[in-house]
């Protein structure tokens, strides 16, 4: 078990080693995380106690997944690439549990129900082929798919900053464009693009938990 979770894993074009620092772009590129986590704390806070709690959780998950992102990126071990999907993963789940249930005003019934909604499209995208878009489409397909769904909605119910995700989705196609060139970039740009895929996320998290913390908790035009 100890030495499985030890194995090394080689995913992007910038690693040529398993030397810690043989990632060192994709490393520091995971600052835009950290940046967006600062900027996202300093925001106005809502009123209410529950939504206040949601909104540090979220902002707090972007500080986790870049320190997750970081780890792969310099241990590149199995263990790592637990830091860093599960991170991932979890911000997901959170935010369109706690954006249904605080900005859309839904019960909890119906939360629970968008969740379990949100599972089966992730467990059908992600019986798609590997090879599609570098892996891309399968892991983060559900998600592109459930914040342009959820910035339809934001901007059709006028909310604050109403074409927030529809930006921050605008915004992650780019990033998936862009983390699914990686390996196919690699014979001409040594390092890769899997940086702007850091970037890019670093933005659109910061994108989607700025539109929660502007609309949580506040009844609807």
């Amino acid at each position: 078990m100890t030495a499985s979770l030890l194995a090394p894993v080689d995913l992007y074009c910038e690693r040529l080693s398993t030397a810690f620092w043989a990632e060192p772009v994709n490393a520091l590129s995971n600052l835009a995380f950290l940046l967006a986590a600062y900027f996202l704390w300093r925001l106005p806070l809502p009123q209410g106690r529950s939504a206040v709690v949601m909104s540090r959780i979220l902002t707090l998950m972007v500080a986790v997944i870049g320190v997750g992102s970081f780890l792969f990126h310099t241990f590149a071990q199995r263990w790592a690439l637990f830091a860093d999907v599960i991170p991932i993963s979890v911000y997901q789940v959170l935010f369109l549990a706690f954006y249904v249930r605080q900005v859309a005003r839904c019960n909890w019934l119906v939360t629970m129900g968008w969740v379990l909604f949100f599972f089966v499209v992730t467990y059908g995208v992600g019986m798609l082929p590997d090879q599609w878009l570098n892996g891309s489409v399968a892991s983060y397909g559900s998600a592109w798919l459930f914040i342009g769904g959820l910035g339809v909605y934001h901007w059709r119910m006028r909310k604050a900053e109403p074409g927030i995700l529809l930006l921050a989705t605008g915004v992650f196609t780019l990033s998936l464009v862009l983390r699914s060139m990686d390996m196919a970039v690699c014979p001409s740009i040594s390092i890769g693009t899997h940086m702007f895929w850091h970037l890019l996320n670093g933005v659109v998290l910061y994108l989607t938990t700025r539109a929660f913390v502007l609309n949580a908790d506040r009844p609807p035009r």
